[in-house]
């Protein structure tokens, strides 16, 4: 029998080791977000693109670039969409663009404050629709990533509700946080954020909104004298992926990287809260009158905001929106 000719063997081997199952496909996907590296979202990306690696044998590799190395978050978004980058965890305050249903998340007091029922909510009926609300916007939306809370600064009196009648706040340039203001009696002035050191400072503003880790990192409380920790807003992430990449991934894949993202939420939340602490002490050791509002308090502002929040939302967004709300009312009362 004829020996193969060096060439063609060559050929061949080549051939073979081509079609090796040991060269498994793999899937690279950048995932960008604004975050620094300290900060909760990159610290359990990270903790998320390991477990994913693992759980794949390594065929599944997400390379993280945080503080905005990508873009802003709208050039992000729009990135998603386009399939120059794979994927992005993203503010819902910057997606109301993208998709008007998302801003829901807007309205105070919508996300229960207790951790469990909280999951619920985001695992439950109403989690699920707004996340399907993605899938004509060109992104496939996969989790909802808790982010801290908002609270209320001022320099006027802040010790009661009564006391926000007249007094002038920074919002994000949203109808539903303007009403949220309105509410309270107090007036809502959309800045720019990079605008509002100065605008408190120099009393174009009277108070704003932030979570507390936003208000000692940008040092807010330097020129704020009062602050409630009220919890009203809930500051929530959306993980985005491009649908190609998306659809390219196997099922089991899809899967895991599900998994993952759910699976360190504790583990977020609690790097989170540390922060939030540490941000609470300085701002209290800098002299800032800080008081926690109570349950009772809680539940007074929900009962004056929650209602005409939501009208402005579903007068953004109409029916659909208001479906949308329909299943969170449901979703709510069942916790």
């Amino acid at each position: 029998m004829s020996q193969p000719k060096p060439l063609l063997s060559a050929v061949l081997l080549a051939g073979l080791a081509l079609s090796s199952p040991a060269l498994a496909q793999e899937y690279v996907a950048k995932i960008g977000h604004l975050e620094s590296t300290q900060q909760s979202r990159h610290v359990h990306l990270e903790k998320v693109a390991e477990l994913v690696a693992e759980r794949t044998d390594g065929d599944v590799e997400f390379q993280i670039f945080p503080q905005g190395q990508l873009g802003n978050q709208r050039q992000m978004n729009e990135g998603v969409q386009l399939g120059t980058i794979e994927a992005t965890v993203a503010p819902a305050a910057f997606l109301g663009g993208f998709n008007p249903l998302v801003s829901i998340l807007d309205i105070p007091y919508l996300i229960p404050e207790d951790a469990d029922k909280a999951a619920a909510l985001r695992d439950g009926p109403f989690g699920e629709a707004l996340l399907d609300s993605f899938s004509d916007k060109g992104m496939v939306a996969i989790d909802l990533w808790p982010n801290g809370k908002k609270q209320f600064t001022s320099n006027e009196p802040l010790d009661t509700l009564a006391d926000f009648a007249g007094q002038k706040f920074r919002v994000m340039d949203s109808s539903i946080l303007i009403e949220q203001f309105n509410a309270l009696g107090a007036s809502a002035i959309a800045l720019p954020f990079g605008e509002l050191y100065t605008s408190l400072q120099t009393g174009v503003v009277d108070g704003e909104e932030n979570p507390l880790d936003t208000i000692k990192a940008m040092k807010f409380y330097e020129v704020q004298k009062n602050l409630v920790v009220s919890d009203h807003g809930a500051m929530e992430d959306v993980v985005l992926f491009n649908p190609m990449f998306w659809e390219s991934l196997p099922e089991d894949y899809k899967t895991i990287i599900k998994d993952a993202f759910a699976e360190v939420i504790p583990e977020l939340t609690a790097h989170k809260t540390a922060a939030v602490d540490s941000a609470l002490e300085t701002i209290t050791e800098a002299g800032t009158n800080v008081r926690v509002a109570d349950e009772a308090e809680r539940a007074e502002f929900r009962d004056t905001m929650f209602g005409p929040a939501s009208a402005a939302y579903v007068a953004k967004t109409g029916d659909a929106g208001q479906t949308l709300l329909d299943i969170y009312t449901q979703a709510y009362g069942d916790l």
